[in-house]
């Protein structure tokens, strides 16, 4: 069975998220993107932790399906073209902050469990290490090292991926707060990790560049801080639907279960460029040697990238493949396009939301519409500029300025000369 898996992501428990991050919401947005399977997020809050409890009831092993009485209200609200099962695993991002090797470590890591029975072990053993109530994602005085060995302990299936491998501020290979070795961080415990995020920022052919990740799978996951970012990346696996299956896809080197990726144009993640967002300067790598790592504007340290940092540490030429490599698809969120098309800053537009939701109920859920529908469908239901969009998405040919030191990519598909020949063609037609 083909599915989509984005396990990376929050409650509204977490810092700076949605109030709308609560299951029901999850469940609906699930189906608008396409996902079959997807995380709890900040499972060893007690608050979630008990609202998972109440609103979950077991499905295939190890995954757990929306009860009746919370899922029927949602599902009516659903397109039928969008309509699927949904299912959700329990996941919970640490936050680490400690010192090793003489220097202050921040590194993100999302834990998995297969169980209630395992999040309850877990959730205790980190309230007696630190404050796990103030923040969905608690942030602890817990070496990466040992938080692993605590995972380990807590159930024979549970495991640990180091999230969003490359951001500067909280990732095991983070140019401001990593390591330099993924081995460095987890020490003799490295062998318990099969797999690593690539994050927003990143993309599988940047990841391959480096043999020392040559022993780990790639995911990707959306981080959301809101339902409506889910799927913005994820996981595209072909087994069967359980937990115990998609452990083995991501631990086994034989299977073949993990079929690949859908990912974010990595130029659009926060960090890709260097750069100094207080003086809205964005740097290519280049840039950044010439002006000796300062800020050109204040003189003050520029935030160094990911693809400075990917650069810094590859030692494989581009486009050479490692052995547990998978395909990737680059794609830019449906809502961006749709804006792109119609001209207008910002998604969340009346004229933009009502074309989503319209092509959703007339197409079917927004991974399909972006990867697979036919490009005379979208012109049908979206106009011939919305399918020239796709169709350029679906060759990356697109222009990105990239993002810089916590400010997104900004994207362009279409010219002015497009826009523009648009106008001329509604004036004609009135």
């Amino acid at each position: 069975m083909k599915f989509y898996a984005d396990l990376h992501l929050h409650s509204h428990y977490s810092r700076a998220t949605s109030k709308d991050l609560n299951l029901e919401h999850l469940f609906y947005w699930a189906q608008l993107k396409g996902l079959q399977v997807v995380g709890s997020g900040d499972f060893v809050h007690p608050s979630w932790l008990k609202e998972l409890k109440e609103k979950l009831t077991p499905a295939e092993e190890g995954l757990f399906r929306l009860k009746p009485r919370y899922a029927d209200p949602m599902a009516k609200q659903v397109p039928a073209a969008c309509r699927g099962e949904v299912r959700f695993m329990l996941t919970v991002e640490i936050s680490s902050i400690y010192k090793r090797l003489d220097k202050v470590r921040k590194v993100h890591n999302v834990v998995f469990v297969p169980s209630f029975k395992a999040a309850e072990r877990l959730q205790a053993r980190l309230e007696a290490i630190g404050n796990i109530r103030s923040d969905g994602r608690p942030i602890l005085g817990l070496d990466s090292r040992d938080l692993l060995e605590i995972v380990l302990e807590t159930d024979p299936l549970a495991y640990l991926i180091p999230a969003h491998i490359w951001t500067p501020w909280f990732a095991v290979l983070g140019s401001a707060s990593g390591f330099d070795r993924v081995e460095d961080c987890f020490a003799d415990l490295t062998r318990h990790i099969f797999a690593v995020e690539t994050g927003l920022s990143s993309d599988p052919l940047m990841n391959w560049r480096l043999k020392q990740l040559d022993p780990f799978v790639l995911v990707s996951n959306s981080d959301a801080h809101s339902p409506a970012k889910l799927g913005r990346e994820a996981t595209v696996y072909d087994t069967e639907l359980s937990y115990p299956a998609i452990y083995r896809a991501l631990s086994d080197p034989q299977d073949k279960g993990l079929i690949g990726t859908v990912e974010f144009f990595p130029e659009e993640g926060k960090y890709h460029y260097d750069g100094h967002r207080a003086c809205k300067t964005r740097l290519h790598p280049r840039e950044t040697k010439k002006h000796k790592g300062l800020c050109p504007v204040c003189g003050k340290p520029v935030t160094v990238g990911v693809m400075a940092r990917v650069e810094q540490l590859a030692d494989r030429p581009e486009g050479e493949k490692p052995p547990r490599w998978r395909p990737y698809r680059n794609l830019i969120p449906l809502p961006e396009v749709i804006a792109e098309a119609k001209g207008v800053s910002g998604t969340e537009t009346k004229s933009v939301q009502e074309l989503y939701h319209r092509l959703l109920a007339q197409l079917g859920n927004e991974l399909f519409i972006l990867q697979d529908a036919s490009l005379k469908r979208i012109e049908a239901a979206g106009g011939d500029l919305l399918a020239r969009g796709i169709s350029c998405m679906r060759e990356g040919k697109v222009d990105i300025a990239a993002g810089y030191d916590g400010e997104y990519g900004t994207i362009h598909i279409f010219s002015d000369e497009d826009h523009q020949k648009k106008e001329g063609q509604l004036t004609l037609f009135r």
